[in-house]
């Protein structure tokens, strides 16, 4: 089946509730024979009255929707809403403020705000497998406001460098895929971020850094190659402009979009912008259809999404 590849065709294209219930089904049952999420039966009535399934076998919860087993599951939005909203975060370059959507979508803020979390649980890798590209650039950055825009008695308060305070990200980047894969650390120790880049880098590989001290030890395992930018930036294929680069756009959407982000929320918004920039050679439509199909399995409620409860989507291991 031929899907949108605009969002002016997502949105007349999912308007039709059948059209929503043939991609999804098309997305969780290829073959057309729709199951049951709960005993795996075909045996299953279409109820057009309610919009769901009911299930032959006897068993608690015979009764069932599209949304079943899905980041949609127990939402009372429509997924008319759902899969337009998927398709702007999915596809807007520096992200989609949750007011906008909001806006857009008529529904309240904090809905919109807890959509935007779920679509971006989609959004997260799934393979944690180690890059297997020959050079890899590490690097760490700063989240957080600057100092000169804080208010005089958080100002006082600063008593270190100008990362104080602030969230740390670290980033590796696969020159050969050009793909990147980012950890929110405690820190900069040594330690940590050497015990990242044995985690996600193949042995032997070429690892670019700059002269940052906890990276030295590295040469134990790779082919470390430091380029020092007191005195220059690069030097052949020695520098860290990639990953730099990357950073410049991580920050424009926080700072420019979202503006103030918890540190215990960062994670999913890292999520978000690596899903965009890994797939950035991809269509519109290519990378909602990617997103899309990572919706089964997934499941984020507002407890786990608040911490009232613990979560079950965790964020990229440490």
């Amino acid at each position: 089946m031929k899907y949108p590849s605009t969002l002016q065709q997502a949105i007349r294209y999912f308007s039709n509730f059948e059209n929503c219930k043939r991609f999804m089904i098309d997305l969780r049952w290829p073959d057309g024979k729709v199951r049951c999420p709960y005993c795996n039966s075909e045996k299953v009535t279409y109820l057009p009255s309610g919009r769901v399934w009911r299930c032959a076998n006897k068993h608690d919860r015979r009764k069932f929707s599209i949304k079943v087993g899905t980041i949609f599951e127990d939402s009372p939005i429509s997924l008319d809403k759902w899969l337009p909203a998927m398709w702007l975060v999915t596809n807007c370059k520096n992200g989609i403020s949750s007011y906008e959507m909001a806006r857009g979508l008529g529904v309240t803020q904090k809905t919109a705000w807890f959509m935007d979390h779920r679509i971006r649980l989609a959004m997260q890798e799934r393979n944690y497998e180690p890059f297997s590209g020959n050079e890899i650039e590490a690097d760490e950055t700063f989240i957080g406001g600057l100092a000169r825009n804080m208010h005089k008695d958080k100002k006082i308060k600063i008593t270190a460098t100008g990362g104080a305070g602030k969230a740390i990200v670290m980033g590796l980047l696969d020159r050969h895929s050009a793909k990147v894969r980012l950890m929110h650390v405690p820190n900069t120790q040594g330690e940590t971020l050497q015990s990242h880049v044995r985690r996600y880098v193949k042995g032997g590989s070429y690892v670019f850094t700059d002269a940052f001290m906890g990276y030295h030890g590295l040469d134990q395992d790779y082919v470390h190659k430091v380029i020092d930018h007191a005195e220059t930036y690069v030097q052949g294929n020695v520098h860290t402009n990639k990953i730099e680069n990357f950073w410049s756009l991580l920050k424009r959407g926080l700072k420019g979009t979202y503006v103030s982000v918890e540190p215990f929320h960062l994670f999913r918004y890292l999520d978000e912008q690596a899903y965009r920039f890994n797939e950035r050679r991809a269509t519109d439509g290519e990378r909602f259809i990617g997103v899309a199909s990572s919706v089964l399995g997934r499941r984020l409620t507002y407890a786990e999404l608040t911490g009232k409860t613990e979560s079950t989507a965790e964020p990229l291991p440490a």
